[in-house]
């Protein structure tokens, strides 16, 4: 892997355009809050590139394994990324504003001992430190509180706690509406530990066998998985509705943005087999 080193001037620039910020955000508290609702309204969570290369049995590295990758990807085709290559790329792109931002290690919890399994992106700034991930996309950073018990920073879709001097962020998502936990296990994560962690999920993750997305609309996070188009309002109310393929493709092509030639090539949803022993 190589070091971390800042996507080119050309590529940033037409990413800051894109953002809808027309400008380049400043590495301060304001410019960070900016940053980030811009990125969870325009560049979705979602495993549309990861499931095309899966199919397509390629046998090169992951889509979003580097910033330029993902980043042209999304601009071609408006695409994002599940949490590696999603939070890989923010984290490179906060790096080229001159914000001060550290890759974190953290587990979804689906099971009580499930191992470290998700990739995110910590920024230390005016002497704050804010989580600031490309999965859960809370719309705004949340605030790491400098105690080793207590609430942090909250808002309708996800909020901080920290227990025994470990850090939670639960977040309302489809599978739990009323908040999933995410333990953080280390902020510090290097390119090629994070780069092996990534690319080991091509052979398992729960993401490679059917689409699940999110992004946020006017506050409102919206996506679809396990055969539904689902929504949470700003207030954390939360709906669903069932979707078939053709209205899953609509909602990838109409609410996403992502090209329907992207789209037609995609597998139909499997099912996710359990995970190897």
């Amino acid at each position: 892997m190589r070091p971390d080193v800042p996507f080119d001037g050309s590529l940033l620039h037409a990413v800051i355009d894109r953002l809808g910020l027309h400008e380049r955000p400043l590495p301060t508290g304001d410019g960070l809050h900016r940053l980030y609702a811009a990125w969870c309204e325009a560049v979705p969570f979602d495993n549309v590139q990861k499931l095309a290369h899966l199919a397509r049995r390629d046998p090169g590295p992951l889509p979003g394994s580097t910033a330029e990758s993902f980043f042209t990807a999304w601009l071609d085709h408006g695409s994002g990324g599940t949490c590696w290559a999603g939070n890989g790329a923010l984290y490179e792109l906060l790096l080229a504003l001159g914000f001060h931002a550290e890759r974190a290690l953290a587990t979804m919890l689906a099971a009580p001992n499930a191992p470290p399994n998700h990739g995110s992106v910590v920024v230390t700034v005016e002497g704050a430190r804010y989580i600031t991930d490309a999965s859960i996309l809370s719309g705004v950073p949340l605030l790491l509180p400098s105690t080793q018990e207590g609430a942090g920073g909250a808002c309708p879709l996800a909020w901080v706690r920290v227990r025994g001097g470990v850090t939670f962020v639960i977040w309302k998502n489809q599978r739990a509406p009323d908040g999933f936990e995410c333990r953080f296990e280390r902020v510090g994560v290097d390119a090629e530990e994070w780069n092996l962690r990534h690319q080991r999920t091509a052979a398992w993750g729960p993401f490679n066998y059917a689409i699940a997305t999110r992004i946020l609309r006017r506050g409102r996070a919206t996506g679809v998985g396990m055969g539904q188009e689902y929504t949470i309002t700003a207030d954390g109310v939360f709906s669903a509705v069932p979707i078939d393929r053709d209205g899953r493709d609509a909602h990838l092509v109409q609410t996403l943005g992502i090209t329907d030639s992207l789209v037609r090539a995609l597998p139909d949803d499997a099912p996710t087999p359990p995970p190897p022993t």
